[in-house]
């Protein structure tokens, strides 16, 4: 395969301008190309203030394990989940343990000084870097073969409407924050609304005709078959969009359920409408990477259908010989579990369009948290279990590291995603590789 410098000589030589790159990046016979054509998805959840270890890790090791109170209702799913015990998060700098808990949660680097004060710690501000679903997201949107119409998608239940380093997990460069959506209503507009600015549409093929003829000459027979095929494709999408209807039409979009207010009593129902719209983008490949943030850091939902009153962050400050307050965030993470285990189901029972199997055999999800632990506010042993076939990782197991810098786990995410990175976030966390024993 030729390195990098023979990339972007030939580019060079060829005269590829960007507008290009994506019809040639997938041609074999240039050593461009994702050799893998299956669909990969990846999926991070998010909820806050730490887990009851106890009541959350399994105790054994290897595909002999039994599940905790927290975690039990991944059962259905045991034989796809894999547990991941001493991935520590080991960014320190400016900022509490909650901020730098998400801040640093998927960019794996330090987060910029700034005004924002938090606990007894120094102030802070954005994280420095971007996160990994951003980095896989771009790579993955060059290459026709996985480009798709959004690329990743945010989604968010709860979510406050302050913008702050607590509120903040997605990236999408330096100083570059990624709100979610945390309205269903608003990410079904997105998803379905309907398709504006038609009359403004010019076709991307007619300011590089000339380009990719040059590039034909340079290629083999069956990459110019490939590049043929790629703006066949482009061609036709433009046509659809100049042609489509005003509305898509109503086998096409999922029902939601209407009238839902966004207040801490709805969180089941905004989770479910939610968790379904994601998966509805999913299976239509809008994206291919996806984050859906359960509140925030310090999060403080008040889960009275549980029959708990007080808020979950106050609760998480609780020393542990506090029986009842352990029971009721166990009962917390339980319904937290109960939400991602919901998110496999759907997963499971879709189907991979044009087959074989369902979405959740293409697809990992990922739920993960700020902290280990919330009384101890601690940043080692953060809640990392996946659930899917997406990553091609060997599933079915509880491990147990030696306190290895998430960002291990972050680089293995984009191994998997067939994004090969040397380093990523803070390159000092990265010396041994990717994270040992998945595959």
């Amino acid at each position: 395969m030729p390195t990098y410098p023979s990339r972007r000589r030939f580019l060079k030589e060829a005269g590829v301008s960007a507008a290009a790159l994506p019809f040639v990046l997938n041609l074999p016979s240039l050593g461009f190309a994702n050799q893998s054509q299956r669909k990969k998805r990846l999926v991070v959840m998010f909820s806050p203030d730490g887990v009851i270890p106890w009541e959350f890790w399994p105790e054994d090791t290897g595909d002999q394990f039994t599940l905790p109170a927290s975690v039990k209702p991944l059962e259905p799913f045991k034989d796809r989940t894999l547990f991941l015990h001493g991935v520590c998060d080991k960014l320190r700098g400016d900022g509490d343990n909650h901020m730098r808990g998400i801040g640093c949660l998927l960019t794996g680097i330090e987060l910029f000084p700034g005004n924002i004060q938090g606990g007894s710690h120094t102030p802070a501000g954005w994280a420095s870097g971007k996160s990994i679903d951003q980095e896989i997201k771009d790579q993955l949107q060059r290459r026709p073969a996985s480009h798709t119409r959004f690329g990743s998608l945010e989604f968010g239940v709860l979510v406050p409407d302050r913008a702050d380093t607590w509120t903040r997990m997605v990236y999408a460069g330096p100083n570059k924050p990624i709100a979610p959506i945390d309205d269903p209503y608003q990410m079904f507009g997105k998803l379905y609304g309907q398709v504006k600015d038609r009359e403004s549409l010019r076709s991307v093929l007619d300011d590089v005709r000339a380009e990719l003829e040059a590039v034909r000459k340079l290629v083999s027979e069956e990459d110019r078959r490939l590049l043929d095929e790629h703006t066949t494709l482009v061609r036709q999408m433009e046509r659809e969009l100049t042609e489509a209807p005003a509305e898509i039409p109503e086998h096409a979009v999922p029902q939601i359920e209407q009238g839902v207010i966004d207040d801490n009593d709805n969180m089941p129902r905004l989770t479910k409408m939610q968790i379904d719209l994601l998966v509805s983008s999913l299976s239509a490949d809008f994206a291919r990477v996806a984050t859906l943030q359960l509140t925030n850091s310090v999060g403080q939902p008040k889960m009275r259908w549980l029959g708990i009153e007080d808020g979950q962050h106050t609760l998480s400050h609780k020393p542990d010989n506090d029986k009842d307050v352990v029971d009721k965030l166990t009962r917390i993470n339980r319904w937290y579990a109960e939400q991602f285990a919901y998110l496999a189901r759907r997963l499971a029972e879709t189907p991979e369009p044009g087959g074989p199997g369902s979405l959740l055999e293409n697809t990992t999800i990922v739920w993960t948290n700020e902290l280990g632990k919330g009384n101890s506010h601690t940043l080692d042993n953060i809640p990392f279990v996946l659930i899917g076939g997406g990553l091609g990782f060997k599933m079915g197991r509880s491990l147990k590291y030696k306190k290895v810098p998430h960002n291990r786990l972050l680089m293995s995410f984009a191994a998997g995603m067939d994004v090969e990175l040397k380093t990523f976030g803070k390159p000092e966390l990265c010396e041994d590789g990717l994270l040992s024993d998945l595959t």
